[in-house]
Order: C-alpha cells, then structure tokens, then sequence
C-alpha cells in the first residue's frame, strides 16, 4: 500500500476498500461542465493494471462496470487501449477501452493524485456506443452523445 495515512473517515474507507475489495470506487455528479463519472482508486497498485473511468451513465450501472473490471483483473484477465470487450454492459452490447492522457488528471482524478502521491498511475476509459450501437466517434453520433461522454484520450483544449 502507498505510504498513505487516512487524515479522516473518507480517507479511511477508501484506504480500506483498496485493501479488501482491490479498489474504492467515486461517483461524481454532473455539474454544468462535467456529465457524471465514476472512477476507480487502488486498481493499478493491486493488480499492475490502468485505473478505469467511466463517464455518462447512472451510478449503479457505473459502479457494477468498475467492479466487473476488479473482479476480472483480479482474476488475471487484462484489457489493452484500443480492445472491445464484453460482459461490462447489459444487452450484449460490447465496450471499448480508450487512453487517458495525463493532462485531464488533475481535473478528473483527485483521489488517484491522492492515493498513489506524486507517482505515476494509468487510466483507462470504458467507452460505450448507444443502444443502436453507434460509438462516439462515428459521424452519426448525435452531440448529446458526444457531450454526455467524452473521449479523454487527447488533451484538454484550451477555453
């Protein structure tokens, strides 16, 4: 475990959570700049693999998909930028991993800057089409869409 000493009950938690269940788990809610994301802490110090992001859905869904990805990573399975995978979402529906860059960290990712304290750390995004399996990229994607979950693969673009 990093050299981390809880400071208060939050901390605590996550501390613990990292230790019992291979990671603990944020939920942030949307915000006029940010649509609703969850993350994972404690993933990559366990198990030598990318945090996970997933941006856009409800908070349930997102939660059974970060620990999914423990649960497989734990069991040995690995998953590469890049690579559609299934079992994540309902409906058969596949997903895709797409790189973090580094620079949406300190917007994004407080408590992995927190957790692994000034050392590097990898993220991954689960990246998901619509129900009539149009992806993000694809010139049918509607700007809802598109605003609803972004790609952090490239820097953000200055305002």
């Amino acid at each position: 475990m990093p050299n981390r000493e809880a400071k208060d009950a939050e901390e605590a938690k996550a501390l613990a959570d990292i230790e019992a269940c291979g990671c603990h788990i944020l939920y942030v809610l949307e915000d006029d700049e940010h649509p609703p994301f969850a993350y994972s802490v404690g993933i990559e110090h366990n198990f030598k693999v990318p945090e996970l992001v997933v941006i856009g859905l409800k908070p349930e869904l997102s939660l059974t998909i970060i620990n999914e990805y423990c649960r497989r990573v734990r069991s040995g399975e690995r998953f590469n930028v890049g690579e559609r995978a299934s079992g994540f979402l309902g409906g058969g529906f596949d997903c895709q991993f797409g790189a973090v860059h580094p620079d949406h960290y300190p917007e994004y990712f407080g408590w992995d800057i927190w957790f692994y304290d000034g050392r590097d750390f990898r993220l991954m995004q689960l990246i998901f089409p619509t129900t009539s399996g149009i992806w993000p990229w694809d010139a049918e994607a509607d700007e809802w869409f598109r605003k609803r979950q972004p790609l952090l693969d490239q820097p953000p673009s200055p305002n």
